[in-house]
């Protein structure tokens, strides 16, 4: 095994085991979390793998392949965080409100 491969494999264990620790989330990112980090380790482990998985799909080499990958599920990630972001946004929106409604004061009902 060479020197670049253990330090890739470490790193996608040490992202897994950041997330276990710190990033608790739902079954479903646990489960795409684990899959995406196994497949990572094989693929790190046997590069053929990648080149005969491209040449099967069209895909010049394994690195293409890989590229390509990525870029989905980069965007993926970009429109997972924008859906929580506007989640955040109207929730935050509505707990405004209701506060600015408990809070109000009534105007004076004299016209001066």
């Amino acid at each position: 095994m060479s020197g670049i491969q253990i330090l890739l494999i470490a790193s996608f264990l040490f992202i897994a085991l950041y997330y276990f620790v710190r990033l608790r989330n739902s079954l479903t990112d646990l489960i795409l979390l684990v899959s995406l980090v196994l497949l990572a380790v094989l693929f790190i482990v046997f590069p053929e793998w990648t080149n005969k998985i491209a040449h099967r799909m069209g895909v010049g080499r394994g690195a293409d392949l890989i590229f390509y990958t990525c870029i989905v599920l980069f965007v993926f990630v970009i429109l997972k965080l924008y859906a929580r972001i506007r989640k955040l946004e109207q929730i935050t929106t509505e707990l405004i409100r209701k506060d600015a409604k408990e809070n109000a004061v009534e105007p004076d009902k004299e016209i001066t």
